[in-house]
């Protein structure tokens, strides 16, 4: 039984410290500066015009779902879905540190899926719906945000980079009409900002 447990110990250690490894392997290989890249060669192919998205818009039907006004006792804005890394989750309304335990909160911008900035905020501890898997992200990825006036919108990733946690540079609204969304979490021990960049296809 003691060689059981102490395998078992061993095993447990490895696999941390293996994990540990491969997310301070993931957010070295993160720039700490934006690409600055056009939106649209980030995007490639998949990128539509305006006109594009306004005859889609009105030859196709709205994917719908609708989402609960209120979770764990805080007004929800929008339902945030990555596929690539499982993440599924509610957005608060309002950037709380209290709320900011439970789901992301919005921490700048305009209302969901409405043209501009639409900044969310969140903690990267390992929760399966915290930002800690979003340095598995790449540019092209897709990220879907869904509120109850627009229904469920697709975005594709078009930055990834560090920020300093002062820098305002990620909450900009100019977004030259696009509808934008901006992740943001801790990295390098709160010392640095992850962002994720994303626009409206």
């Amino acid at each position: 039984m003691r060689k059981f447990l102490k395998i078992l110990i061993i095993f447990s250690i490895a696999m941390l410290i293996g994990n540990m490894t491969y997310g301070m392997f993931q957010e070295m290989s993160i720039s700490d500066a934006p690409s600055y890249q056009n939106v649209e060669l980030a995007i490639g192919e998949n990128y539509s015009s305006q006109n594009d998205r306004n005859q889609k818009a009105e030859g196709d039907a709205i994917l719908w779902e609708e989402i609960p006004l209120q979770y764990q006792g805080y007004d929800v804005c929008a339902k945030l879905t990555i596929p690539k890394i499982a993440l599924e989750t509610y957005v608060f309304s309002v950037y709380d540190e209290e709320a900011m335990w439970i789901c992301p909160t919005k921490y700048f911008g305009p209302e969901p899926n409405e043209e501009g900035n639409f900044c969310i905020a969140a903690h990267n501890y390992d929760k399966e719906n915290m930002f800690n898997h979003l340095i598995d992200l790449e540019k092209a990825d897709s990220v879907y945000l869904t509120d109850n006036t627009h229904g469920k919108i697709e975005y594709r990733v078009t930055d990834i980079y560090k920020a300093e946690p002062n820098n305002t540079e990620p909450l900009s609204q100019e977004t030259n009409g696009k509808k934008c969304i901006t992740l943001i979490t801790c990295s390098d021990y709160s010392s640095k900002r992850i962002i994720v960049k994303a626009c409206g296809v």
